[in-house]
């Protein structure tokens, strides 16, 4: 077999191992949001394109085909980056953004104004009084939240939690400008 033949093999396996190590990347984020539909259907697919690749890997790596076991390494590497930058780019799912400044009446006309729903609290922090705003929003949003935030007050301190079940006014509790 030629060096060619080496290379295709390597890269095979590499990206076959980007696949489903991206899809067991996704699998597990559909689990944690309770999708159990998808995480099945993810599941079934990586561990059946998983058992595919390992099997021909173990089959034919030895000392003198250590490469295979390189690529195999290259794509679980490489799959769990690209896993991660495909579930960051269709970012699925609402977050609760929660704000804690001293310039809530401020900061909360300014999000508000640009569309986001805002509820505000009064709260005693360790150097007095402080304004608690609780913003939910698409998770796609939330960047642009916390930008406005920071803009507007960069000693605000905020924490971002995913919202997994939530009570509300439907489907279109949610409906922003954006």
């Amino acid at each position: 077999m030629g060096v060619e033949h080496h290379i295709a093999v390597c890269v095979l396996i590499a990206a076959a191992r980007v696949v489903d190590v991206s899809l067991g990347t996704l699998r597990m984020i559909a689990v944690v949001h309770g999708r159990r539909g998808l995480a099945w259907a993810l599941g079934f697919f990586e561990v059946l394109l998983w058992v595919m690749v390992v099997s021909q890997v173990i089959r034919v790596i030895d000392l003198e085909h250590w490469y295979y076991g390189v690529a195999y390494a290259l794509g679980f590497a490489t799959g769990n980056w690209v896993g991660i930058a495909i579930e960051q780019r269709l970012a699925h799912g609402e977050q609760a953004v929660r704000v804690f400044t001293r310039r809530g009446s401020e900061l909360a006309a300014v999000l508000r104004g640009s569309g986001y729903g805002v509820t505000s609290f009064i709260g005693h922090g360790k150097d007095g009084p402080v304004d608690m705003l609780y913003i939910e929003a698409l998770r796609r949003h939330v960047p642009d939240v916390i930008a406005t935030v920071r803009g507007f007050d960069a000693a605000a301190f905020y924490v971002v939690d995913d919202v997994r079940y939530k009570s509300g006014s439907g489907p279109d509790a949610l409906a922003l400008k954006k």
